[in-house]
């Protein structure tokens, strides 16, 4: 068995955390669950882990056993020698990205994927650049701070190639605070393999204010916040956008807080229980959006308008809002606190390109 297999193997009594990590680690969206003798169980997809937090599951808590099955079937696999041509048939007649190939024992010997095949994603990325950065001075007093250095590169730039490898390839950029320090070093963007078109803010127009001032489109916008280093999957918030026939989708984060006291729970002054210590789960807005062509009119021309705002108005609207967790690494790189972490973790190789 390959080490590249190996990575991807998970055990029925393993938290989801680890799971949702050894996911991350290999950046394919999926794991696979074996028995004592690594004899192929079924498929553990990012999507399952995303079903789970949003049905309230402890990412540390929960194990692989209480992750139940979005269909309730046998995940498709196929026999080691089956036909490229044939793998091929088989991924698109059952929807799925990849299949395990299993040897006549059972054990999982390749994992194909149909990837490669699949064309550019169809959406637009917006990238918001034109924030002051002023929980970051004094690193931002002459640099924006999607142009800080981290790992040795400007996060921004790290944001285009993530895209870029994702097949979005038409990129804007909102600037505002010390535009020429962007379009200087990243011009048209060729040299990166996309096209960039860079959209002025006058004066700060919020989060999605500027959206507003680009041309007309008629695909999805992918819209992130400039301050985040990320490896989340833009074809699986694609996939999920569409599946929920969403207006807007934001990707949010889960993020737990330990009360470090016991909670006493009482009512009309009688005690009706003591928790030591809880955790609760929340989910937190990441900064990244994915919007339908008709979500625009919702926002004013030249006025300062934010995501909030916008979000609001498409649930006054009854439009469909959903949230979509993110599993993979995700760094929102808003104080020195968060730049230093996120050098650290380049450095430790916790977030890979």
């Amino acid at each position: 068995m390959t080490q590249e297999i190996e990575q991807l193997l998970v055990t029925a009594d393993m938290c989801l955390r680890e799971v949702m990590e050894r996911i991350d680690l290999a950046g394919l969206g999926i794991a696979l669950q074996v028995d004592a003798e690594k004899r192929f169980i079924r498929t553990i997809t990012d999507g399952d882990l995303r079903r789970a937090i949003l049905d309230g599951l402890s990412l540390d808590s929960a194990n692989v056993e209480k992750l139940a099955s979005p269909t309730g079937g046998a995940s498709i696999t196929a026999q080691q020698a089956t036909p490229r041509e044939e793998q091929l048939e088989i991924m698109l007649q059952a929807q799925v990205r990849h299949l395990p190939l299993l040897r006549t024992d059972g054990t999982v010997a390749e994992l194909a994927s149909s990837d490669t095949l699949v064309p550019l994603v169809p959406m637009q990325a917006v990238i918001m650049a034109g924030g002051f950065g002023t929980r970051l001075r004094p690193l931002t007093d002459d640099t924006p701070k999607p142009m800080l250095p981290v790992g040795g590169k400007p996060l921004m730039e790290r944001t285009i190639e993530g895209l870029e490898r994702a097949g979005i390839t038409r990129i804007n950029v909102t600037t505002h605070y010390l535009p020429e320090k962007i379009t200087r070093y990243f011009g048209s963007g060729s040299r990166y393999g996309v096209e960039l078109n860079y959209v002025a803010e006058d004066q700060p127009l919020g989060t999605a204010g500027a959206i507003r001032l680009m041309d007309e489109v008629d695909e999805p916008l992918l819209v992130m916040n400039g301050d985040i280093l990320t490896n989340v999957d833009y074809r699986s918030l694609l996939k999920f956008h569409q599946e929920h026939e969403a207006a807007l989708t934001v990707a949010v984060r889960q993020y737990d807080v330990q009360v470090p006291y016991g909670v006493v729970e009482a009512k009309a002054g009688l005690v009706q229980g003591l928790k030591e210590k809880p955790q609760f789960n929340f989910l937190v807005n990441a900064g990244i959006y994915l919007l339908e062509p008709k979500v625009r009119k919702h926002i004013p021309f030249r006025k300062r308008y934010d995501m909030t705002d916008l979000i609001d108005a498409l649930l006054e609207n009854n439009e469909t809002v959903v949230g979509y967790p993110i599993m993979e690494y995700w760094m929102d790189i808003g104080r020195h606190d968060d730049f230093q972490k996120a050098e650290q973790d380049i450095s430790n190789r916790k977030w890979a390109a």
